[in-house]
């Protein structure tokens, strides 16, 4: 029967095993038994089951479900190292990659070099640096004498007509050759002597000739309507043939006009154009 004690908590009747004297004299072990049976029922549990349960406890794989706000972090934390060791290894991978390139490319003259080397050595030795040098250093010198032989740097007076063919024919053939026509009597002419005696100071590399023209053959017309007049040659070729030059320039112009008006028709270089090592070496050739 029931007792007071088992009807407030609630046991059922068919839970409720006996404790009598006289079981417990009879069979102690068994009714330990069955106590623990009537526990386990009790709790809703089989005794396998608790034995199968206790052995899954037992084998864990060591991986956790856990979600809370400690596992995501841990687990982010993970995901950042795992990133950073990944990025390491790539860089180390690249670097790798560039130090094989750069031990592994070499230039096509080095290699060059290297075959002359092997098969003709006294080409190789032809070809180093030292003597290459020395080559450039010679033909430099080889270049400015002649070029020296070229400078001008003031105005020429021709005489006559063989003189006048003379400047033009025995030039060199990469000689630029101005020449002016002009009669003393009229102002333009004056005015462009004055000019292109400036010039061929400024232009030492192009021959400024003047000629009356009285002093060569042309016709009458052209001596009194064709000055002031200015004649360009090169390689015996006329490049440029312009006359009564005031008509384009006016009576009264200016070294300046000139010097712009040869520009304009490729006679000479501007010499905003020219390299500033040229113009350097020009300058201190002049002084």
């Amino acid at each position: 029967m029931a007792t007071l004690e088992d009807k407030i908590l609630g046991e059922k009747s068919q839970y409720y095993c006996s404790s009598s004297s006289e079981d417990e004299n009879e069979n102690d072990s068994s009714s330990d038994k069955e106590d623990e049976g009537c526990r386990d029922d009790a709790l809703g549990m089989p005794t396998e089951d608790k034995q199968m349960t206790t052995t899954d406890f037992s084998e864990w794989d060591g991986t956790s479900s856990n979600t809370g706000p400690k596992g995501v972090i841990k687990d982010w934390q993970r995901f950042k190292q795992i990133e950073s060791e990944r990025r390491a290894e790539q860089e180390r991978e690249r670097l790798a990659l560039m130090k094989k390139l750069t031990l592994t490319c070499r230039s096509a003259l080095e290699e060059e070099r290297e075959k002359m080397l092997e098969t003709d050595p006294e080409f190789a030795e032809f070809m180093a640096d030292e003597f290459l040098l020395e080559h450039q250093k010679q033909r430099m010198l080889e270049l400015m004498a002649k070029a020296e032989k070229l400078r001008f740097g003031k105005l020429i007076t021709l005489e006559n007509s063989e003189e006048f063919l003379k400047a033009i024919d025995e030039e060199d053939k990469s000689v630029t050759i101005i020449i002016h026509i002009y009669r003393k009597d009229v102002s333009g002419c004056r005015a462009m002597n004055a000019s292109l005696k400036e010039l061929a100071e400024e232009y030492p590399f192009v021959k400024f000739c003047k000629v009356l023209v009285s002093s060569i053959n042309v016709s009458k017309h052209f001596k009194k309507e064709g000055v002031p007049a200015l004649l360009a040659y090169k390689n015996g070729q006329v490049i440029g043939n312009f006359v009564h030059l005031t008509d384009s320039l006016g009576d009264d112009f200016f070294t300046s006009d000139v010097e712009s008006f040869l520009i304009e028709h490729s006679l000479i270089r501007d010499k905003n154009c020219v390299p500033a090592i040229i113009q350097n070496n020009d300058d201190s050739e002049s002084d």
